[in-house]
């Protein structure tokens, strides 16, 4: 009508122009406050003010016994370990989540395709490496992390009934000059089948704690 500046909005919709501003002003509203430019707002009422019980904050951790320092990972030495079945349901999951491609799900695709038959996710087999490698000494050692990995290839199809091992070479160690009490290692994991043919190979670091007094236990990294 003449007269009037009612937007087209509000026309279509039938709201007034209070009305079909408000949630533009709510958005808004919100912004400032995710901004700390407006103070949040007040608590409903009805919000418990102490945590429920499966809510509370999880407890901190036991204390750990930690038997591998940097100390322990002596250049040159080889140990292999772990023993990680490898199956179909397993290898689906993992696809299905992080890698769908469709030799990684589908039997009819995976015949088709270059490995013949269904396969594991490469990122799977690093996964299981992983676990592998924390149960035999990570959780064991005092480990800061890893600055990353230099190498990494998959050499092999790993398939459904396949059972995994790991070798692991230590190829340098070397105190880090920025942080005294921490130590670099760098490694080179080696995975095998149940028929001792490599399927994986990488290389890359990790950091470790130093030990007070700086001696290697009597039996290194075991």
């Amino acid at each position: 009508m003449p007269g009037t500046t009612t937007s087209h909005s509000a026309r279509v919709t039938g709201l007034t122009p209070a009305a079909a501003a408000a949630p533009l002003c709510s958005l808004l509203g919100f912004a400032l406050r995710a901004a700390r430019i407006l103070p949040p707002l007040p608590l409903p009422t009805w919000l418990p003010m102490t945590p429920v019980p499966d809510m509370a904050p999880a407890a901190p951790p036991a204390q750990r016994h930690l038997k591998h320092y940097w100390e322990d990972f002596l250049v040159g030495s080889v140990r292999e370990f772990g023993q990680m079945p490898v199956s179909r349901e397993a290898v689906l999951e993992f696809a299905r989540q992080f890698d769908p491609q469709p030799f990684h799900l589908d039997d009819a695709a995976a015949e088709a395709s270059l490995f013949g038959q269904l396969s594991a996710s490469g990122w799977h087999t690093c996964a299981m490496t992983m676990r592998m490698m924390c149960d035999d000494y990570l959780l064991d050692a005092a480990s800061l992390g890893s600055p990353g990995i230099d190498q990494l290839r998959w050499l092999k199809p790993v398939c459904p009934g396949d059972t995994l091992r790991v070798r692991l070479t230590v190829l340098e160690a070397r105190p880090m000059n920025s942080r005294p009490g921490v130590g670099l290692v760098r490694s080179r994991w080696e995975v095998l089948n149940q028929h001792r043919v490599l399927v994986l190979t990488m290389e890359g670091w990790g950091m470790f704690r130093r030990r007070a007094g700086g001696q290697p236990q009597a039996t290194p990294s075991s």
